[in-house]
């Protein structure tokens, strides 16, 4: 497969933030490995877990890496421009209409559903990149990571999600443990 060029860059991530305005992961999943193959499934999980350790939203760190690894610096600038632009207009915009109907009934509901659709994606997200790292580490010989990394994943989402812990001390506990249980012997 040849490099995309700077204006493929561009396009794709904004196919990827006009379809998906809100949460634009599953959709950048869909584009950059289903649709137009630029990376494989652990490549993409790969990339989005360095993301989530970056400052900032995961979905512009991941424009701006794919971007980088396929045209450099005017490759990032090109797939982070094409992640923004349309977004920012269509937020300007809706911030007006929101300022001026925000108080009706019928526009409370339908954010409620628009907010039930995104957690659906999501959830939807977090299992397909779950299938490549669990398929990768259940390996012969590699049962022990296998549970570590299961047990890690179950102990992040009780403090999280049950006890209401914040992220980011329950990171810095889980984190360092997590690299030491699963580290080469």
């Amino acid at each position: 497969m040849t490099s995309p060029t700077l204006p493929q860059l561009y396009l794709a991530f904004q196919a990827i933030s006009l379809r998906a305005f809100g949460g634009a992961l599953p959709w950048a999943r869909r584009e950059l490995v289903d649709r137009r193959r630029w990376l494989a499934d652990g490549e993409f999980a790969d990339l989005l877990a360095l993301c989530q350790f970056l400052p900032g939203p995961n979905i512009g760190n991941l424009s701006i890496l794919v971007g980088h690894r396929f045209g450099g610096a005017a490759g990032a600038l090109a797939a982070m421009l094409g992640l923004l632009m349309v977004p920012v207009a269509i937020i300007i915009g809706l911030g007006i209409l929101y300022d001026r109907y925000g108080e009706l009934p019928m526009l409370a509901r339908a954010l409620s559903g628009i907010a039930a659709v995104a957690a659906g994606l999501i959830a939807d997200m977090a299992l397909r990149l779950g299938r490549p790292l669990w398929q990768r580490q259940a390996l012969p010989g590699q049962r022990t990571r296998h549970l570590a990394s299961t047990t890690m994943l179950l102990a992040t989402f009780v403090a999280v999600g049950i006890l209401r812990l914040p992220l980011l001390p329950v990171m810095a506990v889980l984190a360092p443990l997590s690299i030491l249980l699963v580290r080469p012997q």
